[in-house]
Formats: C-alpha cells, structure tokens, sequence
C-alpha cells in the first residue's frame, strides 16, 4: 500500500508516518519544509496548495493532517476544498485526520460545535473543521473517510493500541472521559486504511 501523509512533520502527521512505517507501508511524506523531517522517506516538498493532481497520482491513500495556522483558521475549509478538487473521480482514498467539534452529544442531532462558546479560542478552528466535513460530506465523487478524535486529543499520550470507534457520536473511555492519544488515534486511522473501513463515512474514535 502506498499512502501520502500531507502534514507528515505535524505531531499528528508525525505518529502517522512512524506508525505506517512501522507496518511496513510505503509512505511519502508532504511537508512546505522537508529540513523538519525526522525519518528517512520520500518526501514532496510543497506546499498544500500547490499540490497537483500529478503528484498524488499513484497513492492509494493521501491522509491529510494538514493543521491550520492561528489566525489562518478557514485555510482547514480552502485546503480540503483543494485536495478534494485534487483526488475526485480517482481510485485514491482521502482519510482526513477531522475535529471532534462534527461530532453528535446527544440523540437530538447536537453536535459539538452548536454548544461551544463563540468566545471560547478553539473555536475558529471547531468551526472551520466543522465546514470542511461539510463539504466533505457532500462529495460524491471522492472516496473519503473522515475521523474525529474524542474530545481530548492527547498528543503526548500513550501509545496503547486499544480505541473503539464510536459512529459520528462523542465518545467516553470506561472512566467517563472522552479522550484518545494522538498515538492510538494514528492506529486508527492506519487501521482504516488497511482494512478498507468506513469509506464515505465519518466516525468518531475514543480510546478505551
């Protein structure tokens, strides 16, 4: 399998790479600066958005773990928008490493961004998130997998290789805390990738 990690210097993009590369898949990591790459692969040096079709030609599967800049919150809309223009009508898969801020609280269809506060600083990129998935979720030309983190995405958590994945509700570990490593988060998602899940669907996964 051949998988392009867009982001693949990022902290989550970095637990992607090794945990491919630890599976002994073929991975080529996309990065705007290639001096901040820390293993020894094939890499594309540019940035996302002058990524052309050409160059993730041949990939069966991009993950994008593209992070937006403060500020800069609607590049997670723009950069999306791209790679979906990009991979569209094609037989690579996009996983998208997603928010939780698309995930459902209750029974009534409350996501996690109608009840977070305008004011609160993670909400420009909650909400930017949140339209992405969007328009993810209206491409019927792609062939996309959307997975949202737990509340608490812990980027210096365990590696513990136990999750379950939770559908598009919020998920909550046996102690009642909605929480996953960044580590068991990139299991997932390689996972998903592997075993060909959830494809034109969006779920959520939770460490155990």
């Amino acid at each position: 399998m051949k998988i392009a990690i867009i982001g693949a210097t990022g902290h989550a993009g970095t637990l992607l790479t090794k945990e491919a590369l630890d599976r002994g898949l073929s991975v080529t990591a996309v990065m705007r600066n290639a001096a901040k790459l820390t293993f020894d692969v094939p890499f594309i040096e540019k940035d996302l958005y002058d990524l052309t079709a050409a160059d993730l030609a041949g990939f069966d599967v991009v993950i994008d773990a593209f992070r937006a800049p403060t500020g800069k919150e609607d590049m997670h809309e723009t950069s999306l928008a791209h790679l979906i223009t990009l991979l569209q009508n094609t037989a690579t898969r996009l996983l998208v490493v997603g928010g939780s801020s698309s995930l459902f609280i209750d029974d009534k269809g409350t996501r996690m961004i109608d009840q977070a506060p305008a004011d609160a600083p993670y909400y420009p990129t909650a909400y930017h998130m949140y339209k992405a998935f969007e328009e993810l979720k209206n491409s019927s030309v792609l062939r996309w997998t959307y997975l949202s983190p737990a509340a608490y995405f812990n980027p210096n958590g365990p590696r513990t290789g136990e999750y379950r994945f939770t559908g598009e509700q919020l998920g909550f570990n046996a102690a009642g805390q909605s929480e996953i490593s960044m580590a068991d988060f990139a299991i997932a998602m390689l996972d998903i990738a592997q075993k060909d899940l959830y494809e034109k669907q969006h779920t959520g996964v939770v460490g155990i």
